[in-house]
């Protein structure tokens, strides 16, 4: 467990990951279990065995501690990405409050109260930050983020993604204290004058074919572009890859022409196609009456905008000591970079102060603000959240 002190604080972060065939790298320390301590896991989407009996022995050895994680698309852990495996950051603050919150959600329709109910759950004046993670399938991202960030107070930093299922898209699963469930969001809140949050996000794919007019949508359903159906337009674009929808439409994103973003788009994965409506459903709304393209993969560009994602994080605060940064990148990017994809892990690391440690996971979904400060869902991005205490 490293320790950081400044003045009378004393900020603890350890880092552990479980494969099958190795076990522990490090077995995490049950005396730091504390009612300020909190762990954060990302795992397997398919945990059975020695993962499943993990899992659940993390609430055993750390019975006051809040615990929260996901199901992902595959592990990263320092400048590594593991399948199959868990990793672990447990973090023991010193005078920072934590408090957990969870809302059940059965569809997208949903995700807007829920977003409503989380922040309820979480709020208090001295509220600095929430760190948020959702079901991935069941869930309208960009309902449930805005409904979460204008229901806290302002000022409150919203960070978090979806959960992940490979390029399945079956079931995804979330972990708040010692429960995993389908069908939930879970977000834990940060409370008090020593926490620092800090969040960077970037995308770096190339827009591919001319500017659409959205010409039917409803939420994050698209029906129909410059009065065509959206699945036969998608289709033309992917070519043979269309056979393979949704998962090949990871590769090819839609961007949405959003002035608030640095880049001025706001990019959209595929989350399911229905060859009857010929629609799209997104992990976010695509509003009608909105313009967007298609994009497609640039290698380069994709690590260049992981490290520009990590050198975009304010640390201006950041006075050395361990610090926690959670790297959540989309399913997308791994799908395209493939065999380079820790190139993009190592980026971001790189680009990082050498104190400050990394877990995270490949995801259906990023949330973290816009350049206004307002938080939105974002996809096909590599997100950071770095989490450290101030004395």
């Amino acid at each position: 467990m490293t320790k950081h002190c400044t003045g009378d604080s004393h900020l603890e972060i350890s880092l552990h990951r479980f494969l099958v065939d190795d076990g522990w790298d490090r077995p995490p320390d049950g005396n730091a279990d504390s009612e300020q301590t909190l762990l954060i896991i990302f795992a397997a989407a398919r945990p059975d065995g020695a993962l499943a009996d993990e899992l659940g022995g993390l609430r055993q050895a750390f019975p006051r501690s809040v615990l929260i994680g996901c199901s992902s698309s595959g592990e990263i852990y320092g400048e590594g990405l593991c399948d199959d495996s868990i990793v672990v950051a447990v973090m023991r603050f010193d005078h920072t409050r934590i408090k957990l919150g969870h809302v059940p959600v059965a569809a997208a329709h949903e995700s807007a109260a829920a977003g409503k109910s989380l922040a309820r759950q979480l709020h208090a004046d001295d509220l600095t930050a929430v760190f948020t993670l959702t079901d991935g399938l069941l869930v309208n991202g960009s309902a449930y983020v805005e409904a979460l960030d204008n229901a806290l107070p302002e000022g409150v930093v919203v960070t978090g993604g979806l959960a992940g299922d490979g390029d399945r898209f079956e079931q995804t699963w979330v972990l708040y204290d010692g429960n995993i469930s389908s069908g939930q969001m879970v977000a834990v809140g940060f409370y008090g004058d020593s926490i620092r949050v800090a969040h960077g996000s970037r995308g770096g794919w190339d827009l591919l074919g001319p500017e659409r007019e959205v010409t039917r949508s409803e939420n994050n359903v698209l029906y129909s572009l410059d009065g065509q159906p959206a699945l036969e337009v998608y289709k033309k674009y992917l070519g043979d890859r269309a056979q393979g929808l949704p998962a090949t439409g990871l590769l090819f994103p839609l961007a949405i022409r959003n002035e608030e973003e640095i880049d001025g788009l706001t990019v959209r994965t595929i989350l399911a196609v229905d060859e009857e409506r010929q629609s799209i459903t997104f992990a976010g709304n695509v509003p009608e009456g909105c313009f967007v393209k298609l994009m497609r993969a640039n290698f380069d560009r994709l690590v260049d905008g992981a490290a520009s994602a990590a050198e975009s994080v304010q640390l201006e605060d950041y006075v050395g000591g361990p610090a926690l940064c959670v790297a959540i990148s989309c399913v997308g990017r791994r799908l395209v970079l493939g065999p380079r994809v820790e190139e993009e892990i190592e980026a971001v690391k790189d680009s990082l102060p050498a104190a400050v440690g990394q877990i995270g996971y490949y995801s259906y979904g990023e949330i973290s603000p816009l350049a206004s400060g307002r938080c939105d869902l974002h996809n096909q991005t590599m997100t950071l959240t770095l989490i450290w205490e101030s004395g």
